[in-house]
């Protein structure tokens, strides 16, 4: 079930990957990221049980492109007309989500972090490396985003080309995506930190995105993997920057 995590704001943790639900139960919503591919049956109960069996979301945000953030976005599109808005630097790679630039070889943290293995495990059961294309995305830009819940868009590249953080002021949260997470797949690791350079397309732009993440001074911060820091961004930032790129 979708957990509570700020005034309208609601998260759904499944297989290590977080999405997110935006409204109130009765009213329009939109989904904020679309999981693994294999996710999509709990993720639509869920959302069913907090917005009733014949809700219909008014959209799907992506943080940005990658396959464990695409999932079933571009079924959704097909089967139930639902826009799925991309920043426009990631549309090519939503197109090719399985394919995507990245400093260091996966093979190297596949060999080296034992403890990841179960993640990786995990996301192979729900065929996560293997999400259909997404052909036809809703381009945006920096700047704000017309969905439910108004989040101000936060340019935050580095993890891919085209990342955005979506801000919320009168929540005092921000879905931070790929940005900032507290559990690192590649790695296990948890805590503020960049996802490791396995998965990142320039981690010196992505330590760099920090900043207009942190200038957002909320106090939640929802990544897009690992439970919510609620401590302030500044003092997850913090720790990112300490930790550095994996």
């Amino acid at each position: 079930m979708f957990e509570l995590v700020a005034p309208r704001l609601a998260r759904l943790g499944i297989v290590f990957v977080n999405v997110y639900a935006l409204g109130e139960p009765g009213g329009p919503w939109v989904l904020v990221d679309a999981g693994l591919r294999g996710s999509e049956g709990y993720i639509r109960r869920a959302a069913e049980g907090r917005f009733g069996a014949m809700a219909r979301p008014e959209g799907i945000v992506l943080t940005h492109g990658h396959f464990d953030h695409v999932g079933f976005a571009a079924r959704a599109r097909a089967e139930l007309d639902v826009p799925v808005w991309v920043h426009t630097n990631d549309v090519p790679l939503a197109r090719k989500p399985w394919r995507y630039m990245h400093e260091r070889p996966r093979a190297f943290y596949l060999s080296t972090q034992v403890r990841a293995l179960p993640i990786i495990a995990a996301f192979l059961r729900h065929r996560a490396f293997w999400p259909p294309p997404l052909r036809d995305a809703s381009r945006f830009d920096d700047g704000s985003l017309v969905v439910p819940g108004s989040p101000r868009v936060v340019f935050t590249p580095g993890h891919t080309l085209g990342h955005c953080a979506l801000h919320f002021p009168d929540r005092d949260a921000v879905i931070a995506g790929d940005a900032l997470v507290t559990l690192d797949p590649y790695t296990a690791r948890t805590g503020p930190r960049l996802v490791a350079r396995a998965a990142t397309a320039d981690s010196e732009r992505a330590m760099a995105a920090l900043e207009p993440l942190e200038k957002t001074q909320a106090r939640i911060v929802l990544p897009g993997h690992g439970p919510p820091w609620r401590e302030g961004v500044s003092a997850a930032v913090a720790r990112a920057r300490q930790a550095g790129a994996a």
